[in-house]
């Protein structure tokens, strides 16, 4: 798991109630250390604030849609989800969303269900591609 905020109280919340159920958290400050870190970490799942420094969310996820290698991964965006982050979200290949603030439960929720739909494969073989959805903070 890749929790990805610039924050820091916010990524210690994301990465102690997920933690708390059992996943293994590596974080990142911005978009830029998680580009970084996704190739040796190789996470089932990224978590994505939008409004970052140096590389935003939106930009991250594209990034990650546009290489082979990170193409397929499950990416949640956690943030205010505006009508803007939504939409753009959705156009940038994001597979859910959780608005801030939101209930730790909520967060592994999302998460698990994220883990399992990375975990079934297609007929072509590639993990089924969830349709975006928004849960409510």
């Amino acid at each position: 798991m890749l929790v990805v905020d610039d924050n820091k109280v916010i990524r210690h919340l994301i990465r102690v109630n997920l933690e708390l159920e059992g996943f293994e958290v590596v974080t990142a400050a911005d978009g830029v250390e998680c580009l970084d870190l996704v190739h040796r970490v190789h996470p089932d799942v990224i978590t994505l604030d939008v409004v970052m420094p140096r590389l935003d969310g939106l930009q991250t996820a594209t990034s990650l849609r546009s290489d082979p290698r990170t193409r397929h991964l499950p990416v949640a965006i956690i943030s205010a989800c505006t009508p803007y982050e939504v939409d753009n979200g959705v156009a940038a290949g994001i597979d859910a969303f959780l608005a801030k603030p939101f209930e730790p439960t909520e967060l592994v929720r999302l998460v698990r269900q994220l883990m399992e739909r990375k975990d079934q494969p297609s007929l072509d073989g590639r993990r089924i591609a969830g349709t975006a959805e928004r849960a409510a903070g």
